[in-house]
């Protein structure tokens, strides 16, 4: 059975005229699920993720795939900059580094990605964490949760 989704449109993106969608950076949002999406809500906060999911599974799509989502700041991948132009921002609800990823967070991320994975065609290497894009001033996800997320998403979808 698929984990709910709502859908919560934060103003807090930019249109992009053809969003790569290369990947995705993973993150924690450091906070509960209600309070975040009430903070990317509002135009002041300058943040926003294209999906958050909280730690029943329960998603809120904040912006649409083909808008470039407010979720990397500074950062590098693939040799390049400003990973939000191209790289999809999922984050979970709370800090991993005080308390796991849930069993439902993970299947409800792998869920989300199901459809995107062939059609981006993505790959395990297109997917990253914030920690690894902007080294030094990021530490989302914790080193043992992409960890543990890394290998659920090879079991998923393949060590390519």
């Amino acid at each position: 059975m698929p984990f709910p989704e709502a859908t919560a449109f934060s103003p807090n993106f930019a249109a992009a005229p053809v969003h790569e969608r290369l990947g995705v950076c993973f993150h924690h949002s450091g906070m509960e699920f209600a309070t975040t999406v009430a903070r990317l809500l509002q135009p002041e906060s300058q943040v926003s993720y294209h999906a958050l999911i909280d730690a029943d599974g329960r998603r809120c799509v904040l912006v649409a795939d083909e808008n470039i989502a407010w979720h990397a700041g500074a950062s590098r991948f693939l040799g390049r900059s400003r990973c939000n132009d191209f790289l999809l921002g999922l984050a979970f609800a709370g800090d991993t580094a005080r308390r796991p990823l849930t069993a439902a967070q993970i299947a409800s991320a792998l869920e989300w990605l199901a459809p995107r994975w062939a059609l981006y065609r993505w790959t395990l290497a297109r997917m990253t964490d914030h920690r690894q894009i902007a080294p030094g001033r990021k530490e989302d996800l914790h080193p043992v949760e992409w960890d543990r997320l890394h290998a659920a998403l090879a079991e998923r979808f393949g060590n390519d």
